[in-house]
């Protein structure tokens, strides 16, 4: 186990690190630049692109792992050179060949529309209507949640708006240095975690593609760490919800031999401050009259600096609350019952509450003032 941990993470984190210092030097020489304006934090334009280095640390190493596993599964005898829990999952991957390319291709799909938009912006409407198409065909594909509903159309319309709702809250989240990468990366790890140590049997599949978005995000933050150097913009900030979104779904996080139904859950713990920002966001603007699409500085880090915090502490902040929601997540594998859960959610509930009421109150004194 230890040995395919270390080689997504590592493999896909210099993947990711190279390919974004490419970017690096490549989005200035072709205009591909984030202007500063009234609702941005940064003072000068800075190169975008940088999510094309993170699906370039994802896709890289997964399509090589894909041609190794179709390689060695067709041999007679497997080389004595691998190791032996490396070599009892190359026909898994092999098989399980069709869903990793449902997912390339969606992330390619999302991927290239952010790109666009990072060159001109696109209208909402649009963009929103590509989301849900994609994220239709994943469902018509097989990444549906159940729900333990006898009605499979209940879990295919929950999976779509999970799916179009988690692309846009990391998407909101890409406002500040290191916030949308650093909670993706936070979040990919507590759910391969989740997968490899709270179910009976590990689900490798779902895991390991976690473990290389988490080692892809990690190589971009090495440029996106505060200041940072280059932005991600939509297109890599979309590609991460739709990938994190649709790998919930995917990912076996019931066990009925190990724990109880209470663990569907999990991803709500895991991902609470990504949907805490996107619903607080929408609700603002659409108290203020505005379009819930439409960018300004209502986002919880905005807020946040608004307390006094700086920037960096605003952001650092949110990675920490995200953690403390991850690890209830994980800790809801430890409970047995629903009360045990429930005890865990008004946990990651108070946590947010603590958060709510401090950013509200730094918010109502300045408009005092």
């Amino acid at each position: 186990m230890a040995w395919l941990i270390v080689a997504c993470l590592a493999t896909s984190f210099c993947v990711s690190c190279l390919a974004t210092a490419v970017m690096r030097w490549l989005a200035p020489r072709i205009g591909l630049l984030d202007q500063p304006n009234a609702r941005k934090v940064h003072l000068s334009p800075i190169p975008l692109g940088g999510g094309l280095g993170v699906l370039a640390g994802v896709t890289l190493p997964l399509l090589a792992v894909y041609c190794g596993a179709v390689s060695i599964a067709g041999l007679e005898q497997i080389p004595s050179w691998l190791p032996p829990e490396w070599a009892e999952h190359m026909g898994g991957v092999a098989y399980r060949a069709t869903g990793l390319f449902r997912l390339l291709a969606a992330g390619l799909v999302i991927s290239g529309l952010g790109l666009l938009d990072d060159i001109r912006p696109l209208p909402w409407r649009p963009k929103l209507l590509v989301q849900f198409l994609v994220a239709g065909g994943l469902v018509a594909s097989g990444v549906r949640a159940t729900l333990f509903t006898q009605a499979p159309w209940v879990g295919d319309v929950v999976t779509v708006f999970w799916i179009v709702g988690l692309t846009n809250a990391f998407n909101f989240l890409d406002n500040m240095d290191a916030l949308s990468g650093g909670i993706g990366c936070i979040a990919s790890l507590v759910f391969a975690t989740i997968l490899l140590t709270g179910t009976a049997v590990p689900h490798w599949f779902v895991a390991g593609f976690l473990l290389l978005i988490a080692g892809s995000l990690g190589g971009f933050l090495v440029h996106n760490w505060p200041p940072a150097k280059i932005f991600m913009g939509d297109a890599g900030s979309c590609l991460i919800g739709l990938w994190i979104a649709s790998l919930t779904i995917l990912g076996t996080f019931y066990d009925e031999h190990q724990v109880g139904r209470h663990v569907i859950l999990a991803p709500l713990c895991v991902l609470a401050v990504p949907l805490y920002d996107f619903a607080s966001v929408m609700i603002i603007r659409l108290r203020q009259g505005r379009s819930p699409f439409h960018a300004d500085k209502s986002h919880f880090s905005h807020r946040l600096v608004e307390l006094g915090l700086s920037k960096k502490a605003a952001v650092l902040t949110i990675h920490l609350v995200t953690l403390m929601t991850g690890l209830a997540g994980l800790l809801l594998y430890q409970v047995r019952d629903w009360t045990g859960s429930l005890l865990v959610l008004i946990l990651v509930l108070c946590a947010l509450a603590v958060i709510a009421i401090l950013e509200t109150a730094g918010r109502r004194r300045r408009d005092a003032e």
